[in-house]
């Protein structure tokens, strides 16, 4: 495979067909563009893997890579980290054999990367996220689709992304925007907008004591820990826990066993919810605590609201704009989580306020 042997400026074509392989690729050469056929048309396969934590590792600047597919990796399907200037393009990821434990944790998977593009992907049952930007800065993920992975598209302790025309469904999670301690990097500035996030209720079949396997199966779009996210213009209908689910790090659910690293803020705050088109959901929540909540609340046969929040806010700060909602009649749930749910609540004008709104991203060089 010539992408071990790739100098800088390679323009490396992949011809159509199936290629098998049994240990990962690797690609450290800066200026380098991997072109395929088509992500239905040139396939690298992994499913007789022996070798080898990826797919495709890279580790470089100024990297493209279109027009191919990965499928049935051990780990990872194609990982980028520590890149500048990259470009995934009508790449697809995907495990044939459907949901599954056993699958690679990350379809798509860029980490520490600045300046980066995602578009017109696909990624299909990976056990953790299918499509991951991780401590990124300049993001732009736009008119992919995720389907029947744990989380759909993750976006964690990453600054100024925009995650747009995007399609989530027959997911555990639609699309995450997630802080997470212990990881220098704190993400802020996410704008989630124009996607279609529907139907996201398969269950979740992360491996335990990973931060996606206490999402609810039934979550449209959630945001964890994390501040200044704007959410606007989506189409989001019936994801059964709830279509939008807004939680700190200390919801049962995701607390775990971990500590909080120093300085770690694990609260969401400022909050931008506006102009969405909600329909169905919140009939079936994916936790037991989720479920007594809404009975107790609404009835066996009643749903929660559009929207859910554990109800925790910093205790040294003000509790105001915590969560902006300007959404025709759509409501915020609050799970009184700091009360241990004694007094769970439709909160109406405490979140009657608007926020700032955030700069489009904007690609440039680095």
């Amino acid at each position: 495979m010539q992408l071990e042997t790739a100098k800088p400026g390679d323009v490396i074509q992949i011809p159509e067909g199936l290629f098998n392989f049994k240990r990962s690729l690797v690609m450290n050469s800066d200026n380098v563009t991997i072109i395929g056929q088509g992500m239905d048309k040139s396939v690298l396969s992994f499913a007789g893997q022996i070798a080898g934590a990826e797919g495709l590792s890279v580790n470089a600047n100024d990297f493209t890579i279109q027009d191919l597919a990965i499928e049935d990796t051990i780990g990872d399907a194609l990982k980028v980290n520590e890149g500048n200037n990259i470009v995934i393009r009508r790449v697809r990821t995907e495990w044939t054999r459907g949901p599954d434990v056993k699958n690679g944790a990350y379809g798509i998977y860029p980490v520490q990367t600045t300046n980066l593009l995602v578009e017109e992907s696909v990624a299909i049952a990976a056990s953790d996220a299918g499509i991951y930007v991780g401590q990124s800065d300049n993001v732009i993920v736009k008119n992919n689709r995720a389907e029947f992975n744990v989380a759909g598209i993750e976006i964690e302790n990453t600054t100024n992304a925009d995650v747009f025309d995007n399609l989530a469904t027959q997911n555990t999670g639609g699309i995450l925007v997630f802080n997470m301690p212990q990881i220098p990097k704190e993400g802020h500035s996410s704008r989630v907008f124009r996607n279609t996030i529907v139907a996201n209720n398969t269950e979740n079949f992360a491996a335990e004591g990973t931060a996606v396997s206490g999402v609810p199966k039934g979550s449209g779009i959630l945001i964890n820990s994390n501040d200044r996210v704007e959410v606007f213009d989506n189409e989001i209908k019936d994801n059964q826990t709830a279509n939008i689910l807004i939680s700190s790090y200390f919801s049962a659910n995701f607390a775990g066993q971990r500590e909080l690293a120093d300085e770690f803020d694990p609260y969401p705050e400022h909050i931008f919810i506006y102009d969405n088109q909600f329909e169905g959901g919140g009939k079936e929540p994916g936790r037991d605590y989720l479920v007594q909540l809404k009975n107790a609340a609404f009835g066996e046969a009643g749903e929660f609201p559009d929207i859910i929040w554990d109800g925790m806010t910093n205790p040294d700060k003000t509790a105001s704009k915590v969560i902006c909602l300007q959404n025709g009649d759509a409501k915020i749930f609050n799970l009184d989580l700091p009360n241990e749910f004694k007094n769970p609540r439709i909160d109406e004008s405490s979140h009657d306020c608007e926020l700032s709104k955030l700069s489009e991203v904007i690609l440039g060089e680095s």
